[in-house]
């Protein structure tokens, strides 16, 4: 049975940091990543991590300031986002997919999802 968990999520200050986890369960997947979706928006492809090389994919507007990792020993995926702005706030939301192919940013390339944690910034 495969769960993925979020946790993390709250009120941030413009400026300030936040650190999702999310607690996978059930298989180990070749991708992991975070989506995000702001009211009345998409949802768009925040960053992904391929676990095999561990190469990671970023958002044009969050490189550089957020950071994808994953804990192979806990299962446990997370999303480190500094220096953020209220255009960050949104829920987010884990997703795994079994073989990540093509763009790691697209979510039909995901077979997983958690329920979603927010994330607000003022």
């Amino acid at each position: 049975h495969v769960q993925l968990v979020e946790s993390g999520g709250g009120s941030a200050l413009a400026g300030g940091s936040v650190r999702l986890s999310c607690a996978a369960s059930g298989y180990t997947f070749n991708t992991y990543s975070w989506f995000r979706q702001a009211p009345g928006q998409e949802r768009e492809g925040v960053a992904a991590i391929d676990t095999g090389d561990s190469s990671t994919y970023y958002l044009n507007s969050v490189e550089g300031r957020f950071t994808i990792s994953k804990d192979f020993d806990k299962n446990t995926l997370y999303l480190q986002m500094n220096n953020l702005t209220p255009e960050d706030t949104a829920m987010y939301f884990c997703a795994a997919a079994y073989n990540g192919k093509g763009s790691r940013l697209a979510d039909g390339a995901y077979e997983y999802w958690g329920q979603g944690t927010q994330v607000t910034v003022s």
